[in-house]
Order: structure tokens, then C-alpha cells, then sequence
């Protein structure tokens, strides 16, 4: 061999040598978890991400590839501590070890609560959440699009109440599976199509309660922006009053469960017929009122034109003394009586 000299020594290649590093490190760490902070992540267009994990001690590169890291739900960030899973091998063009990530779990808090926060956060920057953009729900609907499965328990409490409240409401049910892998978009998908028919007067998005995993598709990017973009005014029902989702925010109205959201946006008929009646008789009244009205101001203007008169004759009355007292005292009986002849 070549490499095998006369005084019986082996040398290796940097090829070989690493190749053999490499082979040691993957027998010997073949899985592992590793806890550390990240810092000097770099993002770019092929989908993969670099970053390096380190304590205060030391750092380890790792390289999370594309396939592996398109179902992560929350955003890495440096400064962002972290437990990472993935086995340990050489990068042999540059000699150096690294850490192949197959999973990242944020550290002392689940990875949905951290990617709820970290969309909650930007959303709300991006003004999704804002008040000047809430439309205002009708007072009173005559068609009402419902985003939720057809089997959920939330379609049957919001149909038991509308009954109860309305049984003439016309109700327009798109079925969508609120869970699961591509449940968020069918449930976008269903409110753009309800915002561009406009076949409703309003959209209830609706499912019962459950975990946060189980309310994860109301929690989705795709979600919100289909709330925000649309046209109508959306109620959020989803899950029960201590669950809030993404939704909730960016709805035009939260209702802690479906059946109050059909509570919220229905009035009862017995409620309606009564405010109906109410106005009825206050139409009724109003041209009675007006009546009245126009009769007070007559007779004010009456009592005013009197007044004016009766100051109009007196100071005509008033003129007319001075020049009877003019005319006497210019007469031929005046001139005598005082004496003259």
C-alpha cells in the first residue's frame, strides 16, 4: 500500500481520515437530543436552515433540511432556546461535525402555544386585530352562512337555537373538517366562497371545544387572512368560553361557544315581533306629534303677530295724538283763547 511505509506507519488521506470520523460519530451518536440557545441563523431560498446551537461553554453547527422542517409550526429565531433532535455526522467538505436536525421543540413551552404567540404577535402588527376594521353585525339577518362539520356537535346547538329563536331563518351550512391536515384551508376556502356569492348576510365560523391541537386549524395563517379579507361580517364560535383561537381575534365578533354566537346574531321572533310592534306604534304617534308640533308653533306665531300689532296701532295711535296736539295748537280758537283779538 502506499500509504504503508517501511517503518510499518499508516497515513491517512484527510479523506480517509474524515470519512472515519464520520463513520465513528454516527455509530456512536446515531440519535440525540441536545438543548442550546440558536444563534446565526440563515435562511435561504432552498427551504433549508442553518444555524448553530450553543451554551457558554462551546457550539454545534446544525443543519435542519427542507423535508424535515416544512412541518415546523413556529419560527426559529436567534436567542431562541430550543431542544433539538437529529443525529450527529461530519460535513466531509469542510471536516466539520454537525448536528442533522430532524425535530425542533421549543424550550419550557410547547411548540403551538409558541407558534399561537408568534402569529398572534405579528398579525397584530400587521393591523389584523384592529378595531377600525370590525364591520358591524346586521340587526337583523335573513340569511346566516355557517363555516363548520356537518357532524360536529357545534352544527346541531347552532341549528337547535336558531329553531328555537327564528325557524324561518334561512341558514346556509359549508360543510369543512375543523381538523386535521388541510382543515385550515377548506375553512378559508369556505368563507371566500361565502364572501364571493353573497348569499348571506353574515358568516358564523364554528366548532365545539377540545385541546389546543384539536382547535389548531382556527389558529392557521390562511384562516385569518381569509377573515380579514372579507366583505361580510364574520363570528368566531370556536370552542368553549376559556379557548381563544387566532379567529377570535381577527373576527368581527367572538361568541364563547356556538350557541351563543346564534344567540348573539339572532334575536328571538317573539323579540323581533315586539320591537316591530314597538316601532309600529311609535310610526303611529309620529304624525300625531307633528300635528301637535305644527299647532304649537301656529299659535305661537299668532300670540307673536298679535303682539306686533298691537305695538304697530299703538305707536300709530301715539303719532297721531301729536299731530291732533300740533293741529290745536295751530287753530284760530286756540289763538283767541289765549287772549288775542
Amino acid at each position: 500500500m502506499d500509504n504503508l511505509r517501511k517503518s510499518g506507519r499508516y497515513i491517512y488521506t484527510v479523506s480517509e481520515l474524515t470519512k472515519n470520523i464520520k463513520i465513528i460519530l454516527e455509530d456512536s451518536f446515531p440519535s440525540i437530543w441536545v438543548e442550546g440557545e440558536i444563534s446565526n441563523l440563515r435562511l435561504p431560498n432552498s427551504g433549508h436552515m442553518y444555524f448553530t446551537l450553543k451554551d457558554k461553554l462551546s457550539q454545534l453547527p446544525c443543519v435542519f433540511f427542507k423535508t424535515d422542517n416544512q412541518n415546523l409550526k413556529f419560527e426559529l429565531k436567534d436567542g431562541l432556546s430550543v431542544i433539538s433532535f437529529g443525529r450527529i455526522s461530519v460535513y466531509e467538505r469542510q471536516g466539520m461535525y454537525q448536528l442533522y436536525v430532524e425535530k425542533v421543540e421549543p424550550k419550557g413551552i410547547g411548540e403551538l402555544q409558541l407558534a399561537f404567540e408568534q402569529l398572534k404577535e405579528r398579525l397584530l402588527k400587521e393591523g389584523l386585530f384592529a378595531e377600525e376594521h370590525k364591520i358591524p353585525l346586521p340587526e337583523f339577518p335573513e340569511r346566516i352562512g355557517i363555516v363548520t362539520s356537518p357532524t360536529g356537535a357545534a352544527i346541531q346547538d347552532l341549528l337547535h337555537t336558531f329553531n328555537k329563536r327564528f325557524p324561518e331563518l334561512h341558514i346556509i351550512v359549508n360543510p369543512v373538517r375543523v381538523q386535521g391536515e388541510g382543515s385550515a384551508q377548506e375553512i378559508a376556502s369556505a368563507i371566500s366562497e361565502f364572501d364571493r356569492l353573497k348569499n348571506v348576510d353574515l358568516i358564523i365560523a364554528a366548532r365545539g371545544g377540545g385541546s389546543l391541537e384539536d382547535l389548531w386549524s382556527f389558529n392557521e395563517e390562511i384562516v385569518a387572512r381569509a377573515i380579514y379579507n372579507c366583505s361580510l361580517p364574520v363570528v368566531s364560535a370556536v370552542g368553549h368560553e376559556i379557548d381563544y383561537t387566532i379567529c377570535d381575534f381577527v373576527s368581527d365578533a367572538r361568541a364563547p361557544t356556538p350557541s351563543l354566537a346564534a344567540e348573539m346574531v339572532m334575536l328571538k321572533k317573539e323579540e323581533l315581533l315586539e320591537r316591530l310592534e314597538s316601532i309600529e306604534e311609535i310610526l303611529k304617534k309620529v304624525p300625531i306629534e307633528l300635528l301637535n308640533q305644527y299647532e304649537q308653533e301656529l299659535d305661537e306665531l299668532f300670540e307673536n303677530l298679535k303682539l306686533r300689532l298691537k305695538f304697530f296701532l299703538d305707536s300709530k295711535e301715539k303719532g297721531l295724538d301729536v299731530l291732533a296736539e300740533k293741529l290745536c295748537a295751530l287753530s284760530l280758537l286756540s289763538i283767541l283763547n289765549r287772549g288775542y283779538s
